[in-house]
């Protein structure tokens, strides 16, 4: 059975991409990195954990996947080109096959976003994977939450929901039974990248945030960061087909849409006289862009539909929510 260092050399000192920028890697004590003039340097960490994030018996592929994207989706949310990554991986045992089937959801989108494997550590515990990424801005352009302006318009990128219907095919055996389960189970899983649009964003969007506590909660955190107030249309909600047939109905789809977490798509306010520009961009880009609300002056959130204050308890995703 092979120990760590065998493991480290086996599966992840051997990624094929090779920056310039990195003037030592894996080997040593620390990654010895080259920063580029003009730039600032932005860096987010997030963890993955068994049970919490993923199941035991979830794909390893996907789980990879996963774990990359999500800290992608902080790069792309602050506008930054992805860099150099690095990876804390606890194991219960030394598992080779699911090391391999893990690399061959991780290494594909590393290699996609010209993002370097640095270094990093293995130990023996519970299933938990933890990224570092770093990525490059230029100078005073990075996107931030604290932006927002009333009479901004508020925008999201792709479709939602989704990931929140997969989630319960997950946890919910039962609901494999439904109209595309498995379909929403990969989509759980396998989030698209929005780094190239959160870099078209740099300059024009007046605030952006990553969906990954769902909607309704990660526009409250631009609205405390801006000091202003918001209003959500719901039947604006992008939701796909194979939501809506999972859900019987749209609306339903759309209350999904406005909750589920762990989504990675872009939520971003945008001045109005920069709409019809930037929604060409995103077309050019082939990505869907919808305007979903607007920035108000008041520091309360409100959901309407079809016009119409709606009154209805509806919260994020959370974590700790039991």
């Amino acid at each position: 059975m092979a120990g760590e260092f065998e493991l480290i050399s086996k599966y992840f000192a051997n990624q094929k991409l090779k920056r310039n920028d990195v003037a030592l890697s894996q080997g040593d004590d620390c990654a010895l990195l080259l920063s580029p003039a003009g730039s600032q340097i932005a860096v987010s960490t997030d963890s993955l954990v068994a049970g919490t994030h993923f199941l035991q018996s979830a794909d390893p592929k996907w789980v990879g996947h996963k774990a990359l994207a999500s800290n992608i989706s902080d790069l792309a949310a602050m506008g930054a080109e992805p860099a150099w990554v690095s990876m804390a991986i606890s194991l219960p045992k030394p598992d080779e096959k699911w090391l391999q089937q893990f690399c061959e959801g991780f290494f594909p989108l590393a290699d996609a976003h010209n993002l370097q494997l640095i270094g990093g550590d293995t130990t023996r515990g519970p299933l938990s994977i933890t990224l570092t990424v770093h990525g490059f801005i230029p100078q005073g352009e990075a996107l931030l939450r604290s932006g927002a302006r009333e009479g901004d318009k508020i925008l999201v990128s792709g479709q939602l929901g989704d990931s929140h219907a997969g989630l319960e095919v997950i946890l919910e055996p039962h609901k494999r039974l439904l109209a595309h389960a498995a379909t929403l189970e990969a989509r759980h899983y396998c989030a698209e990248s929005r780094i190239r649009l959160g870099m078209m964003l740099r300059g024009k969007a007046s605030s952006c945030i990553d969906i990954s506590d769902g909607l309704v909660s990660d526009i409250q955190h631009i609205m405390h960061r801006s000091k202003v107030g918001a209003r959500l249309a719901l039947d604006k909600l992008p939701v796909s087909q194979e939501l809506i047939e999972y859900c019987l109905d749209k609306e339903t789809a759309q209350q999904y849409a406005l909750k589920s977490g762990e989504e990675y798509e872009l939520c971003f306010t945008l001045p109005q006289h920069l709409l019809e520009s930037v929604q060409q961009q995103a077309a050019e880009l082939g990505i869907l862009l919808t305007e979903v609300g607007e920035i108000i002056e008041s520091d309360t959130l409100q959901l309407l539909r079809n016009n119409q204050l709606i009154e209805k308890d509806v919260a994020g995703f959370d974590h700790f929510r039991t």
